[in-house]
């Protein structure tokens, strides 16, 4: 289980990314490199990997951006997903490891893959009706992208018919990049024009696609090379490799560098071959992809929270570069935490401009042993931030002294604290603001997250305009950003937000409009802006799937807040009557203590015999087990979900936010199947595929995957080995599928 410190520092990771990702995706102007980027997010998973539980409400499951706004929206049919990571050879390994658990392969089944280069520029969908282009997409948050149709039209190398051997629906998935050449160029006329560079070739080709003015895209000589594909209304090949040669053939440019493998050996030859090759592109590429060539293999491994399980991105190594510590900030967090950021002297790794790079804590300043004024070498490595990896002491200037971290909060002057590990017995990494709610950053941390693009993305109320309103009183709680237009204009002029030095009528407009379409919310994203610890993007998502409506929601946590506070009532009432057994006890004539005491024992335990059951205990530990019977959610989000409803000021933010709000019923994702929307538990063993092959295809299927019986479960699936839950599924009458029932199913 993670203690709290490991908790913190999960949500500080997730909350940076989050942040990054509207930069790279949104803005195109990233502030750090993509190694910086990837150690993040190397970091996160890694603390995902040693704590399952931080993955239910992770934005690690998250792809991208959510669209800007300037550019029309359109829904892919078919998610654009992401990739897993590889930065060594044995994480390629683990992962041909993982593809044969989960497909019960042996060891001497032979498994081919396809190697491609990774190309640094942004991804697009193509969507071709009757083999004619009609819809051009970027990938945005993976469900929704921009539509770049008419920017399309000025790229060369995508064709706008197809020939007649494609089908009649096609959606080609690929990348736009610009060359080096073009690059340069481009940034000589932006010079030459006294405009500001671009940082890299990524970020131009980004740009160049995104221009609002479609005509100048037609400026910016932009290259296409296709990867994949979306929705197909028929399929022209059964292999990775053939679905490749089938869209070269109808005219897409497919990279020449890509080639077919038969296992890790080959696949590792073809890594260093083009590593090797890498400078000489006259593109940008950071790895290689693998893919398993199957089709059919790869509709069996399927996604995991929008990853593929057949395919992984295996990055170059990191990149270094040598720069000066100029400062060491310490930011604090939604949940007290407190990070040390190294502020340097800004340098340039992989093209891109790094400033800043995380300390981690106190435990990682005192293992470097690092310093103000001290120079220092840069890491950008595939999914681990831009990172300190040592400190060149020998060009340390005179008189450096060793830095202190803090004991006291710099926002609100609490004390920090390093708060126990329970697991460990050892003090957290971590250390903590104790000033809860008195903190302010606290207060803007958890309003920024209230506002961030996973919960209500209000559009023009971003982490500037929250601190900036914060520190004004304007925005206290997340009620308070629903009521700010009407307490506006309840204000004298001269005093109202256009009146203030960078707002204008038109962009408190746009603001007041962009907070008013959010006043109905996805029931998810609302459980998830809530920032309840623990509680994710895909914990918060388990939950609505589970409960369906805010309503529902909401008086199961009353009832579970309400049975903690019960329980805890009698335990102090239960150390009460100890105390005063003691006492009594004490009072006692020797002589007849031993008969009094026992006498009294015999009456307390009459007592609570006779005694009615506790409703309220009953109604929490109903929804205690319900909430645990959820595949995903486990006793740490229960505790959260508990502490958070149990704390007053906390239920008062919330009414007060749903007396502004509403909340969209959670529904299903519609599929034909005979146990969508149904409650399904596997127990024993499964002899035809795995219990996570098992899953996936439930899921697919539309049904909910839980962990334990209980009397709303629909279905038992029982192989060999099943004991207990089969016994209390028979005794309450619920349905029960051997392997094969479930086989028949499964094939649908």
């Amino acid at each position: 289980m993670a203690d709290r410190t490991t908790t913190e520092r999960h949500a500080a990771l997730s909350k940076e990314i989050a942040e990054h990702d509207k930069r790279y995706f949104q803005d195109d102007d990233p502030i750090i490199s993509d190694a910086a980027y990837d150690a993040l997010r190397r970091e996160l998973e890694d603390l995902e990997a040693e704590y399952p539980e931080l993955a239910d409400g992770s934005i690690s499951a998250e792809i991208g951006a959510a669209p800007s706004g300037a550019f029309a929206e359109v829904e892919h049919p078919v998610p654009m997903v992401s990739l897993n990571k590889a930065l060594t050879e044995a994480e390629v390994e683990e992962f041909i490891a993982r593809v044969r658990r989960f497909l019960k392969l042996d060891g001497d089944t032979a498994l081919t893959f396809t190697a491609e280069p990774k190309i640094d520029g942004l991804s697009i969908s193509l969507r071709y009706e009757e083999r004619k282009l009609v819809v051009a997409a970027t990938r945005g948050d993976g469900r929704t992208g921009e539509n770049v149709t008419a920017n399309v039209g000025y790229v060369d190398a995508i064709p706008k018919t197809l020939p007649k051997a494609a089908p009649d629906v096609f959606e080609v998935r690929g990348e736009v990049y610009m060359t080096h050449g073009d690059f340069e160029a481009l940034n000589a006329r932006l010079l030459e024009a006294d405009k500001r560079p671009v940082a890299n070739p990524r970020n131009a080709a980004a740009g160049s696609l995104r221009q609002v003015d479609a005509s100048k895209t037609g400026d910016r000589p932009l290259h296409f090379f296709a990867y994949g594909w979306g929705a197909v209304s028929e399929m022209p090949a059964d292999t990775q490799w053939g679905m490749m040669e089938a869209l070269a053939a109808w005219g897409l440019p497919v990279n020449p560098l890509t080639r077919r493998c038969d296992g890790l050996a080959e696949l590792m030859a073809a890594y260093a071959a083009i590593e090797e090759e890498r400078s000489g592109l006259p593109y940008d590429i950071d790895g290689m992809v693998y893919k398993l060539d199957r089709l059919d293999l790869q509709r069996r491994l399927g996604e995991r929270e929008r990853r593929p399980r057949w395919a992984i991105a295996h990055k170059f190594p990191a990149e270094r570069a040598i720069t000066v510590l100029e400062a060491i900030d310490v930011q604090v967090g939604r949940t007290g935490a407190l990070t040390p950021v190294a502020k340097l002297d800004p340098i340039t790794v992989g093209g891109v401009v790094v400033k800043n790079a995380t300390l981690h804590n106190a435990d990682e300043i005192a293992r470097l042993d690092v310093r103000v004024g001290d120079t220092v070498e840069i890491q950008r490595a595939g999914d681990v931030i831009p990172q300190v990896v040592r400190v060149l002491k020998e060009k340390r200037p005179a008189g450096a002294e060793p830095y202190v971290f803090p004991d006291r909060c710099p926002v609100c002057g609490s004390h920090v604290v390093a708060e126990m590990n329970p697991r460990t017995g050892r003090p957290d990494v971590v250390r903590r603001c104790t000033g809860g709610l008195v903190c302010a950053a606290q207060q803007v941390e958890r309003l920024k997250h209230f506002v961030s693009r996973a919960a209500f993305d209000i559009e023009g109320l971003g982490s500037k305009q929250i601190a900036a309103f914060h520190a004004e009183g304007l925005i206290r709680t997340p009620a308070d950003i629903f009521t700010l237009a009407a307490r506006d204009a309840e204000r004298p002029e001269g005093e109202r937000l256009v009146d203030r030095e960078g707002y204008g009528e038109t962009s408190v407009r746009n603001l007041f409009a962009a907070i008013d379409s959010r006043r109905t919310i996805a029931l998810r994203r609302l459980i998830y802006a809530l920032g309840i610890r623990r509680v994710g993007e895909i914990s918060a998502r388990l939950l609505a799937l589970h409960f369906g409506t805010w309503e529902a929601f909401r008086s199961a946590m009353e009832a579970l807040a309400a049975a903690a506070k019960a329980r805890e009532e009698e335990a102090r009432e239960e150390e009460a009557r100890e105390e005063e057994a003691r006492e009594e006890e004490a009072r006692e004539d020797e002589a007849r203590e031993g008969e009094a005491h026992e006498e009294k024992a015999r009456e307390e335990e009459a007592r609570k015999e006779d005694a009615p059951p506790d409703a309220e205990a009953e109604a929490g530990d109903s929804v205690r087990a319900d909430l645990e019977s959820i595949d995903g959610i486990g006793g740490t989000v229960v505790e959260a979900l508990e502490a958070f409803f149990g704390e007053a000021h906390n239920v008062e933010a919330v009414d007060a936010l749903m007396a502004e709000v509403t909340a969209e019923p959670e529904v299903q994702r519609a599929v034909d199947s005979p146990i969508a929307g149904k409650a399904i538990v596997f127990t024993g063993s499964l002899e035809a595929m795995t219990r996570d092959e098992a899953k996936a295809r439930a899921e697919a299927l539309g049904a909910r995957v839980v962990g334990s019986i209980s009397k709303k479960t629909d279905i038992v699936v029982a192989g060999p080995g099943a004991g207990s839950k089969l016994t209390k599924a028979q005794a309450l009458g619920i349905e029960v599928w051997d392997e094969d029932a479930w086989m028949a199913c499964a094939a649908e």
